[in-house]
């Protein structure tokens, strides 16, 4: 009989073969599954792993947020808020900092984090994109907020190549303007999601817009 793991998952990241790198939201522990269609990084979802041969495969799954998690690194052409929250946490010597963004309207629609890197020390971006470091709580505050953002949202973690930190910017309206503008600027391309919320099942490999 082979062996299955019953719980919540986040889907953290893909790896260049199509491995899906999910996090427990019951434990917080970080497995490595095999390639799935309707499932990307982002999603959340409760289901079974089963373990064939060592090998992590999602059995039965039920998609509960359909959030976009999508990562870049050594990008350029920063926007001004995100620069802004940097050169504020280095003046406070603050390792994070955290503002709001608005539209032209002056309506929310977004959250800029900044985490500074700590060379030698930790890999910030590669803990967020490996799921050692969490990102649960980042969007529950920013959906329990004075914004009350609702789900699902959009996710973007970024290196920048030339500043000592860790952008996660967190877009409340997922496939809007703003989600849209950040992918073309940074090279995030949105995976294809025309048949997931008719069909979540397991299958083989797709292709890999949210590697980096």
């Amino acid at each position: 009989m082979t062996p299955t793991t019953t719980g919540t998952y986040r889907v953290r990241s893909r790896s260049a073969d199509g491995r899906l790198r999910c996090v427990s939201l019951d434990d917080g522990e970080a497995v490595d599954v095999a390639p799935a269609d309707g499932l990307h990084p982002g999603y959340r979802f409760d289901g079974d792993l089963a373990w064939d041969d060592g090998t992590a495969r999602v059995a039965d799954y039920d998609v509960t947020d359909r959030t976009l998690f999508a990562y870049a690194d050594g990008v350029a052409n920063l926007f001004e808020v995100a620069l802004d929250t940097w050169e504020e946490a280095r003046h406070e010597n603050s390792g994070v900092n955290a503002r709001p963004t608005y539209d032209q309207g002056g309506e929310p629609n977004g959250a800029v984090y900044t985490f500074a890197e700590q060379a030698g020390e930790r890999d910030v971006y590669a803990e967020l994109r490996g799921g050692s470091a969490p990102l649960e709580p980042l969007l529950d505050r920013f959906r329990d907020g004075e914004a009350g953002f609702d789900a699902p949202n959009e996710v973007f973690v970024l290196r920048p190549a030339t500043h000592g930190f860790v952008l996660v910017y967190l877009v409340g309206e997922k496939g809007g303007v703003l989600a849209d503008t950040v992918r073309d600027t940074y090279g995030c391309p949105r995976p294809s999601e025309s048949d997931d919320a008719e069909s979540d099942t397991d299958s083989d490999s797709e292709s890999d817009p949210e590697a980096a």
